[in-house]
């Protein structure tokens, strides 16, 4: 039986450190990424060997092409070759209007957020593909309802690099389709995690939450579940697909 091992980048909090955990429940070998937190990475690692999975933490910055290489010979040697990625490490800044962005700004966004996933896949491509002797795979990227809202006066560069994931998505299910990859996406919007606080306001999801038709805040784990979904068997002719999960918006 092949193993299922799984890297999730920045996978030591919010929806990465949620989809860790209930992958490694559900069998998964987890790699779990981070680029600071090492604490936080290490108690995820943790609470999966208690939990009698198997897993380790990575330090790497996925915008970083030899961090990424190396990260994938980590995985090879102790875990196995990837046959499940998920790419949701993401950089989001200060809320701001257009005006106020900085091209450094926007040049971290980019590089974090869709040369990052751009990297990683590569690699994963290059170890599941039928065409290079790999035994297939899936592959989740980590998008946002930004990508479809724009994200006006608070993250407009955060919201067009989620758009860029989104056609690289369409666009690389096709590619290998036909090599036994399957590329799907999530869209998650006002989420509780932390990654509000890094946009300057922490509750951010409790003043919008009213103009949201569901009427609350989605969590971590709801998101994870979509995401351990799209790689099961259970989603097995699903590929160029999304799930928006923004309560409605």
């Amino acid at each position: 039986m092949t193993e299922k091992v799984i890297l999730i980048t920045g996978g030591s909090r919010g929806i990465g450190a949620a989809t860790a955990l209930l992958a490694a429940s559900r069998g998964y070998q987890v790699c779990v990424n981070f680029v600071k937190n090492e604490a936080a990475a290490a108690a995820i690692v943790k609470k999966i060997e208690a939990g009698g999975g198997k897993a380790f933490a990575w330090q790497a910055d996925v915008g970083e092409e030899d961090q990424v290489k190396e990260m994938f010979r980590q995985i090879d040697n102790q875990l196995g070759p990837v046959t499940a990625l998920v790419n949701n490490a993401g950089t989001l800044e200060v809320q701001s209007r257009l005006e106020g962005i900085s091209k450094e700004r926007f040049e971290r966004t980019f590089k974090n957020n869709v040369l990052g996933t751009f990297l990683c896949t590569k690699e994963a491509i290059a170890r599941m593909s039928t065409r290079h002797g790999g035994k297939g795979g899936s592959i989740v990227n980590v998008s946002s309802i930004g990508a479809k809202t724009g994200s006006p006066g608070e993250y407009i560069d955060y919201a067009a690099s989620k758009g860029a994931i989104d056609s690289f998505t369409t666009g690389l299910s096709k590619e290998v389709a036909a090599e036994g990859i399957r590329v799907n996406a999530v869209r998650p919007g006002f989420i509780y995690t932390d990654i509000h606080a890094s946009g300057g306001e922490a509750g951010r999801v409790d003043r919008i939450k009213s103009s949201i038709p569901m009427q609350r805040g989605g969590h971590p784990e709801e998101v994870a579940t979509a995401i351990l979904w799209l790689l099961s068997d259970e989603a097995s002719y699903t590929t160029g697909s999304f799930i928006d999960m923004a309560g409605g918006r």
